[in-house]
């Protein structure tokens, strides 16, 4: 690996003109201690296989909480040309559309302490959870269809959710450009009974209290004030998105061979833009984006009803509206100046959330004069984070941030070094109440198996990318 440039204290530069090997330099964003955690895996190898990517614009990004995944760093930002460019779902994820929402509500600590048991308890049933967990909600062919191109408007009008839930939502209504038809019969089977469940790994419900706020203004603006109860969910397109992805892994690794195209990783396919390969994959990808959304908007369906069954009032009496949601595994069409020119780029970010800044029409108008909200999860048992989008971050990052804390150690690792106990003991003595199906899944994701998630938020602010609006910390965790 070539020589890591520091530029300042929070943005490293691998590459450049003495790095012909490179299309484009590779952007760390980290303190010192983030820099050192990420060199310790494969995570700047895989970013430098990207950067060799045909038509890849001004920087391979890394954010702080990047990891080591399947072909392209999680935590990592790459953008290429919407004319000559490719579009590549390793650099976009599995879990396609994975993303995190906050639901607040009017409730205070003192009032959710007496009954907070009974509440983790009605999460963990409400909200199914686990590895292959499944809801039967009946829904017919054709509603699936409507879930996966009209997105969160169709189900809120079919009696899940709110109103104004749609304009807190990133892409408002729904993703353009998914085409159902173009979905596997697998990808179908597997997601039709997963709507409205969490699954396993780093998925969850978390209730949390807003800890303080560090920026008055725009947290007053988002609906947060301290000692606020929130409930913060994690989850994605299950089978449905996973399902598509791994189908058009196979589709490009037979297109690429058919065309003599050799990626700089094997596992690292891509189709050029106007393919009819790229093209069938965008459509499928937009549909499990809306199948994502859908997915944790039917799940806030069930957690609003939670609240209202232990707390024994109308879930508008609790005032638990939707503060935002947003994805952090996507390719999206976007204009960005690059050096001084106007750009249309496809703009892929797998685990790491668009954090557009003020003034930008694709920010939902209620947000729009202060910047995007960017959720941050923390590890188990650990703090989150409410960012705001600055209009640094649009030059520098593509309107790009983190996603949570990033990983440090495999789960194989976790499960070897950390025993479960570890942290259930760590959780009781934080006063945290957790509801988990698996004693193994504890170990994967203790608080030691991840980054500091303060230190990540730090080196983010740092680099002007994101500003710090408000800090929450948990009280319950429902995970599978």
């Amino acid at each position: 690996m070539v020589e890591i440039k520091r530029l300042n204290d929070f943005v490293w530069e691998v590459g450049g003109e003495n790095s012909p090997e490179m299309n484009v330099p590779i952007r760390l964003y980290g303190n010192m201690t983030i820099k050192n955690a990420i060199e310790k895996d494969r995570t700047l190898y895989q970013a430098k296989n990207a950067t060799k990517l045909p038509s890849i614009v001004k920087n391979m990004l890394l954010m702080p909480d990047a990891h080591e995944g399947y072909s392209f760093p999680i935590g990592g930002v790459a953008a290429f040309d919407a004319n000559e460019g490719i579009i590549s779902p390793g650099a976009i994820g599995f879990d396609i559309g994975c993303g995190v929402r906050l639901i607040k509500t009017n409730l205070k600590e003192k009032d959710l302490r007496p009954k907070l048991s009974a509440l983790m308890d009605a999460l963990f049933k409400n909200v199914p959870s686990g590895v292959g967990s499944k809801m039967q909600l009946g829904f017919t062919p054709k509603q699936l269809e409507m879930i996966a191109t009209e997105g969160v408007g169709y189900i809120v009008e079919e009696g899940y959710g709110f109103p104004g839930d749609p304009e807190r939502v990133e892409e408002g209504m729904h993703m353009e450009g998914a085409d159902y038809s173009l979905v596997s019969a697998l990808a179908k089977q597997r997601g039709a009974q997963q709507l409205g469940t969490l699954g396993a790994g780093n998925h969850f419900v978390e209730v949390q209290k807003v800890d303080r706020t560090l920026n008055e203004k725009i947290a007053k603006l988002y609906g947060l004030e301290k000692d606020m109860i929130v409930i913060m969910l994690h989850s994605g397109s299950r089978g449905y998105g996973h399902q598509i992805c791994s189908d058009y892994i196979k589709i490009l690794f037979d297109y690429q061979k058919k065309h003599n195209i050799t990626p700089p990783d094997p596992e690292l396919s891509y189709a050029y833009i106007n393919s009819k390969e790229a093209e069938s994959y965008w459509a499928c990808m937009c549909s499990a984006i809306n199948f994502a959304f859908v997915n944790r908007q039917i799940m806030t369906h069930f957690i609003r009803r939670s609240f209202a069954e232990v707390f024994g009032k109308n879930v508008e009496d609790l005032d638990m509206q939707l503060v935002y949601d947003l994805c952090h595994n996507t390719a999206k069409l976007e204009e960005h100046n690059v050096d001084g020119k106007r750009m249309k780029l496809y703009v892929h970010r797998k685990g790491a959330t668009r954090a557009f800044g003020p003034g930008r029409r694709e920010v939902s108008k209620i947000y729009r004069e202060y910047g995007q909200p960017v959720l941050i999860p923390g590890s188990m048992g650990t703090a989150s984070y409410v960012l705001a989008g600055r209009n640094e971050s649009m030059t520098e990052t593509f309107g790009s941030s983190c996603h949570g804390a990033g990983r440090t150690m495999s789960r194989h690792q976790a499960i070897r070094d950390i025993p479960a106990s570890k942290t259930f003991g760590e959780m009781k003595k934080k006063n945290i109440e957790i509801r988990v199906r698996s004693r193994k899944l504890v170990s994967e994701e203790a608080e030691w198996a991840y980054k500091d998630v303060d230190e990540v938020v730090r080196s983010v602010e740092g680099a002007k990318i994101s500003d710090i609006v408000a800090k929450l910390v948990p009280l319950g965790v429902a995970k599978g």
